[in-house]
């Protein structure tokens, strides 16, 4: 029975859903001109798109460059355009959308909430934000994870989740020295861990940080996997450690068991509090619920490293704005009082009852195969693909369903050539760090859309270096 729950659930034919997503403002805007020769071209600068993106730009900050289709409709795997372009959607609103977009069960469960009760705030209890925490405790501790798992924050997003870890470790470093200098703070090359100026501070990219400088003092950065740096760059100032166990936005990297073992050991000798950023790779997009429990991070003689705080967001939601900061009762929990933190929306009820239904699903061990099997079948396509290309493709990284192509140095400069050449032919990749194409589908991802998005990929690939 379970797995024809799973069979129902995983990204339907796209020729069963071209007949309904056809909505009157598509209608309005569809585009009247001739095919060009790409399957799937941009709107030109006279389309009807252009127009509506021109008329609303003013009223916009301009904090992001985008191209032009105008997204309108997702289904499964798929988005539609206003002129009613077909895409399939590797990007999964960037690792968001594990369950796809417009799942009927959490549209359901919305549906049903939004009549309920939306918002309370915090000043009252509510039945989910209670239901939402002990899940998220007991599947995680149940997988094999993060073994002092005792309470949970909600919040309203990955970077709000950082905030907060953030937060609690300098809290933690006050409670020990009252003195206040056990209060540095600890990241990595390559991390990225949220635009607030907490988050940002610990993402220490020159292009992020340097328009709004200075940063909040007491941050120091080290290399990722550097085992040997490790002594002296946590000390006894150090109040927490925040690490990716696979740097998401920095490139696909992966961290070595030896290197989170290392910081679990020297946050133990010093007091620090280990934070593990599961933003993008956690929520069993690795194949396990959580990344740092994979096999793979097991050392070949110990325990493997687990977090005093570990952070979660993007797939918690589906589409829908939460997150939440796991805690150690006994590192942390006791640390943190009443007032020491808070948020007016996070923990509402319609986004934790939403996050409970997800969390249930993407736990189940049929999904977690599921993201194995199509895991194998993208590396495989890969592989192919490096083959062809040698001179181009240096590298293939990743685990699960957050996998990366690098490009060699001197071809990094074409990713974005290689993304937009993808687009026009009907498929949503994104970048990461310098050069890498990042695929991170929905877990429920079908092997027809596998096949169909490497052999545009592969199209994109001809077009960009012909050979």
């Amino acid at each position: 029975m379970a797995a024809m729950r799973l069979v129902s659930r995983r990204v339907p034919l796209a020729r069963k859903l071209v007949p309904a997503i056809e909505s009157p403002v598509q209608r309005r805007f569809a585009s009247t001109q001739a095919k060009d020769a790409l399957p799937n071209p941009d709107p030109s600068a006279n389309s009807a798109t252009a127009a509506l993106v021109n008329a609303r730009a003013p009223f916009m900050v301009p904090t992001y460059v985008r191209p032009l289709p105008v997204m309108m409709k997702g289904q499964g795997c798929y988005l539609w355009d206003m002129e009613n372009r077909r895409y399939l959607d590797l990007t999964a609103g960037i690792a968001v959308n594990s369950l796809g977009h417009c799942d009927p069960e959490i549209s359901q469960v919305i549906a049903e909430q939004a009549e309920t009760l939306i918002h309370a705030s915090n000043l009252y209890h509510n039945y989910w934000t209670g239901a939402l925490s002990e899940l998220l405790i007991q599947t995680t501790v149940d997988s094999g994870a993060m073994r002092d798992a005792s309470q949970v924050f909600i919040s309203n997003s990955g970077t709000e989740a950082n905030e907060a870890a953030i937060k609690f470790a300098r809290k933690v470093g006050r409670s020990l020295d009252p003195s206040g200098e056990k209060h540095e703070l600890v990241s990595f090359h390559n991390s990225f861990h949220g635009r607030t100026m907490g988050a940002l501070s610990a993402t220490p990219n020159p292009k992020y940080q340097t328009p709004f400088a200075p940063m909040i003092p007491g941050f120091k950065y080290g290399n990722y996997n550097d085992v040997a740096q490790i002594q002296t760059l946590v000390t006894e100032k150090t109040c927490g450690v925040i690490v990716e166990p696979i740097q998401g936005e920095g490139g696909i990297n992966m961290a070595t068991p030896e290197f989170l073992v290392a910081l679990r050991k020297r946050c133990d000798e010093v007091g620090a509090v280990l934070i593990f950023d599961e933003i993008q790779c956690g929520l069993s997009r690795t194949g396990t619920l959580w990344a740092h429990a994979h096999p793979s991070l097991t050392p070949a003689s110990g325990q493997a490293a687990h977090p005093d705080i570990l952070t979660s967001a993007k797939a918690l939601g589906n589409g829908v704005p939460i997150g939440a900061t796991i805690i150690s009762g006994k590192s942390v929990g006791e640390h943190i009082k009443a007032g020491d933190h808070g948020t007016t929306f996070g923990g509402n009820p319609l986004a934790c009852r939403v996050a409970h239904h997800i969390v249930q699903r993407l736990a189940s061990s049929e999904v977690q195969n599921a993201v194995e099997v199509s895991s194998a079948k993208f590396v495989l396509g890969f592989q192919e693909l490096q083959e062809k290309y040698p001179h181009v493709i240096s590298e293939i990284r990743g685990r699960g369903l957050i996998l990366g192509i690098q490009l060699k140095k001197e071809y990094s400069a074409k990713a974005g050539e290689l993304i937009g050449a993808a687009r026009e032919r009907g498929l949503l990749v994104i970048t990461a760090g310098d050069g890498c194409l990042r695929f991170v589908p929905p877990l429920n991802i079908g092997e027809e859309q596998i096949k169909a998005g490497l052999k545009i990929l592969g199209e994109a690939f001809e077009a960009v270096f012909k050979p």
